[in-house]
């Protein structure tokens, strides 16, 4: 039986005992043409933007004004280090040692900065294993890397695909994938939370069947980032990629994030490609000095990092670890649970959720399969001020974020929907 229950008012109530309500202020709501709030529910493709961030990044643009270059030793928050500010608040929304973590480039050219270092095929053990429905960009930086080292990019990669008439993947059918191409497969690189179905996956229990079979181990987790406790350091993955546009509401594009494991952060031996930001911090303007590694994940840096980006970044982070990702997750395990139990009103006739129904296995996206449905039913939702993600064929992602979505929000969505359905 559900605790959760019908109505209005019901919504409401619990936005008023919710500790976590008053965050929706910190954040710019989108409007309608009359000025009412849309209801958001895309913060799993692009993330709101924080009231704080315009501060946060006009304090650059004075500090590049008023001080030009010098800007990189003496702004209020010198650019030299910047990246360093963002090192501790990251490291607790992923879960890791600050050692293990850096903030820099974008999500796909770091999962290629990594596969550089962490994908070492030889002629019997170079096939790649990722998840049958990965997100397209990893799907294409796998195939490129696997040409790169001249293999067939068909014969190289190996998908985990779903049962017939299933939608989630099973553990069991990777374990045979293992059992049996265990000593061909050089890495196994899987997003943490799929984009598509929203299943978040146990890293630890993939992590370790892989390294039992001696595969490197990756994740990308573009879904998982400020949505999942993903505790990367417990979990013993080799490494992981994110992006912080999503659910850590950076911006458009804006920088990604990347975890290597301690184990790995001494190994200079490890091929990597290199820039001046991986060499030493004390010797790099010395300009002519040999390269000297630097440890830990920092030693994956190349470029001097967009500081305006980095703004917008800790703008979000800063409310992140104000918050912590225990009563995020805390919430969003109720809101989800809530948009849950009214989608289910809706009958099985009409919809169905393709995400996990296990709290433990999902964040707060649920991805809806409309039965019989196009796009047009998206187009209605859009126009009833829904702001939702279609995908084909028949899914509309939705993600009530515990940032700034609240019980009302859900409680309004699917009374549109449910409109819709009966038109």
């Amino acid at each position: 039986m559900s605790y959760f229950k019908l109505g209005l008012n019901y919504a409401k109530k619990q936005d008023q005992n919710d500790e976590l309500s008053t965050y929706r202020n910190q954040f710019h709501i989108p409007k309608n043409k009359q000025g009412n709030d849309l209801i958001y529910m895309t913060g799993n493709s692009l993330g709101l933007q924080p009231k704080s961030t315009k501060s946060y990044i006009n304090q650059e643009l004075e500090d590049w004004a008023n001080l030009g270059v010098e800007g990189h030793t003496e702004a209020k928050n010198p650019w030299l280090p910047y990246h360093e500010f963002l090192t501790k608040s990251t490291a607790k929304v992923v879960g890791a040692k600050p050692i293990e973590v850096v903030v820099m480039n974008t999500l796909t050219t770091n999962l290629h900065l990594m596969m550089v270092s962490f994908y070492q095929p030889t002629k019997t053990r170079f096939k790649i294993l990722i998840e049958s429905d990965a997100f397209p960009s990893d799907k294409y930086a796998v195939e490129s890397q696997l040409r790169h080292h001249g293999f067939d990019d068909k014969e190289g990669l190996i998908l985990w695909k779903p049962r017939e008439n299933e939608e989630l993947l099973r553990y069991e059918d990777l374990e045979t994938i293992l059992k049996e191409q265990g000593d061909e497969i050089a890495l196994i690189m899987i997003g943490g939370v799929n984009y598509y179905t929203g299943q978040y996956f146990d890293l630890k229990r993939i992590t370790k069947l892989g390294h039992q079979h001696d595969c490197m181990v990756g994740f990308d987790c573009a879904h998982g980032a400020g949505n999942v406790k993903l505790n990367l350091h417990d979990s013993g993955a080799d490494f992981a990629v994110w992006c912080t546009y999503k659910y850590l509401n950076s911006g458009p594009g804006s920088l990604a994030g990347c975890f290597i494991n301690e184990r790995h952060a001494h190994n200079k031996a490890l091929n990597r490609f290199t820039g001046w930001w991986s060499h030493n911090k004390t010797t790099r303007f010395n300009m002519r000095d040999e390269f000297d590694q630097l440890p830990g994940a920092e030693g994956w840096q190349l470029s001097n990092p967009p500081i305006l980006s980095m703004a917008a970044i800790k703008a979000s982070l800063d409310i992140f670890n104000e918050v912590g990702i225990e009563k995020l997750v805390k919430k969003s395990k109720k809101l989800t649970g809530y948009f849950e139990f009214l989608l289910k009103q809706l009958g099985e006739n009409a919809i169905k959720i393709i995400t996990p129904s296990n709290p433990e296995e999902r964040g707060c996206q649920l991805s809806i399969q409309v039965l019989n449905a196009d796009k047009t039913l998206h187009n209605k939702l859009t126009e009833a001020g829904v702001i939702s993600d279609w995908r084909e064929p028949d899914v509309i992602r939705c993600a009530p974020v515990p940032l700034y979505n609240s019980f009302e929000d859900v409680y309004l969505m699917v009374e549109k929907l449910k409109l819709i359905l009966n038109e």
